[in-house]
């Protein structure tokens, strides 16, 4: 069979919060793989660039879907769909900027994975086996760890919380035991919330959006449930801080719960909380440039600091990362990035100097379940997918259970 690209089509849809975004084909003849691109709304400054219409809001991609169909597609025409270095290497240089302003990180990573897509489908496998053929990276654990977002904040829901993700980590060892066990307490704890401040609601990503200011309250929460369900020993705790999102850099000072507080007031803060609950990471506890603030807080706990805002998916930032012992993990989006072979790049980096790759979702979703054939194909530390509730979020859940029992 030909294994030639034939056709790329892109046009937009609309994600998870009604935002537009990316939908990509590509095809080998009449085989295709289609990506669908997620958006994020906590994005660190170092990310890829995603191509709007213009600057306003999340505004349409119909510029995007030009750069594809005129630049992209004739560029790919004639290309084998399983050289997936050379594919991605085409359009790093086609774009020609370190955060692919030109062509849109959206744009070059929506034709990446489809063509990954398309290039399983040729081949007769599917798409974490293909992943296996790429690139060869050190695994962590069998089956992820899930991170099970309960309670939003930050940018991810419209309230008084600073901190932006509260996650439960159940410490088992299969994804689906997982997947049921995250539901009771996630039950139990919207239970326990609506007794206490009465109607609830969602934030971006199907965790409660929780009104209060005081970050130890949903932790609480989060406990009182994990308790009345009768798993306190199968759980861990996470957080998603994204601490640049109220990082004052005039002051330098941190601006949340009704007061400033400086670096070291922030690390005695983590100190305690890891003293109070059990943690098994806490992400961009500071700002996305305080590499010597995350170095020293992981100094001084046991807990993982993992980087998103940080390092972005990108390798030169995950080496200074490295080298400053400012992280024991790294988030991958590979949206971040633009290209499934940057991020592999990163990942099998990171696993050759014992930092975990947790991967990731972004709050503005789509139906595609991508994210899980990659989490499992590498057998990664973790994967943050959501809550439970929104079916978005549920499909990655899905595919991962699926994988993990063939």
């Amino acid at each position: 069979m030909d294994k030639k690209i034939t056709d790329i089509k892109a046009e937009q849809i609309l994600d998870s919060r009604n935002n537009p975004t990316l939908k990509v084909s590509v095809y080998v003849d009449d085989v295709v793989g289609v990506f669908e691109v997620p958006s994020g709304a906590s994005t660190g400054k170092y990310e890829a660039c995603e191509l709007r219409d213009s600057e306003s809001g999340k505004s349409g991609v119909l510029n995007a879907v030009d750069k594809i169909e005129k630049i992209i597609k004739p560029a790919l025409l004639g290309i084998e769909i399983d050289q997936q270095q050379q594919i991605d290497e085409i359009m790093i240089k086609l774009d020609g900027t370190p955060q692919k302003t030109n062509l849109g990180g959206n744009s070059t990573i929506g034709v990446s994975i489809a063509c990954a897509k398309t290039a399983a489908k040729v081949l007769g496998m599917e798409v974490y086996q293909y992943l296996k053929t790429i690139k060869s990276i050190i695994p962590s654990r069998e089956e992820p760890f899930l991170y099970f977002n309960l309670i939003n904040g930050g940018k991810h829901a419209a309230t008084r919380l600073a901190f932006q993700e509260f996650h439960i980590v159940p410490q088992v060892e299969s994804s689906k035991e997982s997947v049921q066990i995250s539901r009771e307490i996630q039950n139990k704890l919207d239970s326990i919330l609506e007794k206490e401040f009465g109607a609830i609601t969602k934030g971006d990503e199907g965790g409660i959006a929780l009104d209060v200011e005081d970050i130890f309250t949903p932790l609480s929460l989060m406990k009182k449930a994990v308790e009345e369900s009768g798993y306190s020993d199968k759980i861990k705790y996470a957080l998603d801080v994204a601490a640049s999102s109220f990082y004052d850099h005039d002051n330098k000072v941190y601006k949340f719960m009704n007061r400033e507080w400086t670096t070291d007031e922030m690390v005695t803060l983590y100190e305690k909380i890891c003293n109070d609950f059990p943690m098994i990471s806490i992400e961009d506890p500071f700002d996305e440039e305080d590499y010597t603030g995350f170095t020293n807080l992981q100094s001084k706990v046991a807990t993982k600091l993992i980087g998103d805002d940080l390092t972005v998916t990108n390798i030169e930032r995950l080496k200074k990362a490295i080298a400053e012992k400012s992280i024991k993990g790294i988030i991958i989006k590979p949206n971040q990035i633009g290209t499934l072979s940057e991020t592999l790049d990163t990942m099998k980096f990171a696993r050759e100097n014992d930092v975990d790759c947790i991967v990731s979702h972004r709050s503005g979703e789509t139906m595609d379940d991508f994210i899980g054939d990659l989490v499992c194909a590498y057998q990664c530390f973790g994967i943050k997918a959501g809550a439970l509730g929104p079916k978005e979020r549920y499909v990655k859940y899905e595919r991962i259970i699926k994988i993990n029992k063939k």
